[in-house]
């Protein structure tokens, strides 16, 4: 596989900018192409602990950032701060930090839609794109706007109102997310990370950023080799916003449809390092 690293810059167990602190787990080895693990809500680096396993063993290199709102030195109180201009130079600045030139990008939920606008937006860094979930944020408005997508998306309304969904998921989240398909010990751990002080509320913050997006031009069309990967039983997203999804690459594209539900990381590691390691691979050879 083509090198995309600087080993002299070492492990990279937290970085900062703009004055906060980010958490990484920096794992596999050093002298391997990097693949930057983007999670998404309410989840944490941990949740690639899956997936970062047989990507170490197949010689790659892992960088699973817990992202803005989740590293507790990195919950700015205003929503503003988690705009996708904000949360993607977030994940440029942890490739500066490890030396990384060019990284295997993969994202989910959230985390998904990071990995459309950095490799959107900085298609240099970018080597390959592999997307969990989430489809192109372009294919999914156009979704919401159809009808089909809109019933899906309704917690994104009720997380836009102040308080309310904190007193909530302070008691519900766990049991949603063990209704929703995640496996109970995970829903346990997260829902006691997003009990720590200001975690819920910065976490939330992503969905009242939404409040403040400015358009189009955060989600260029993907122009670097990607595989989309959807659950055809997910209650976040569905197949319309799935299948316009190709609409907006223009490179090399393969929709990879699974019988699942939304939690892939934690519930379809092998597959989802499966078609991981092909998309590598493929572009390898090329």
């Amino acid at each position: 596989m083509p090198g995309a690293y600087d080993d002299r810059v070492g492990r990279v167990q937290r970085f900062g900018r703009d004055g906060l602190v980010f958490d990484v787990r920096d794992r596999g080895p050093l002298g391997g192409d990097a693949v930057l693990l983007l999670h998404g809500f309410p989840q944490d680096a941990g949740s690639w602990a899956a997936v970062e396993e047989p990507l170490h063993a197949a010689g790659l290199r892992t960088l699973a950032l817990d992202q803005r709102g989740y590293s507790p030195g990195a919950r700015p109180p205003d929503p503003i701060a988690y705009r996708i201009g904000e949360v993607t130079a977030d994940a440029v600045a942890l490739l500066d930090a490890a030396g990384v030139r060019r990284a295997h990008v993969v994202g989910h939920d959230w985390g998904g839609f990071v990995a459309w606008a950095l490799a959107g937006r900085h298609p240099d860094r970018v080597h390959t794109l592999t997307v969990l979930s989430t489809p192109h944020p372009h294919a999914y408005l156009r979704a919401v706007r159809s009808g089909s997508q809109l019933a899906r998306s309704w917690y994104v309304g009720l997380f836009q109102v102040p308080k309310a969904p904190e007193v909530l998921l302070r008691r519900g989240l766990r049991p949603w997310l063990v209704r929703t398909g995640l496996p109970p010990a995970e829903a346990d751990r997260l829902a006691a990370r997003m009990r720590e002080p200001g975690a819920l509320t910065a976490a939330l913050a992503w969905y009242r950023a939404l409040r403040h997006a400015s358009g189009h031009e955060h989600f260029p069309t993907v122009r670097v080799p990607t595989t989309y990967v959807w659950g055809r039983h997910d209650p976040a997203f569905g197949r319309v916003g799935a299948e316009l999804t190709r609409d907006v690459v223009s490179a090399p594209y393969r929709f990879v449809e699974l019988d699942a539900g939304h939690w892939l990381p934690e519930t379809r590691p092998v597959q989802v390092t499966s078609v991981l390691l092909d998309r590598i691979r493929t572009v390898a050879a090329t």
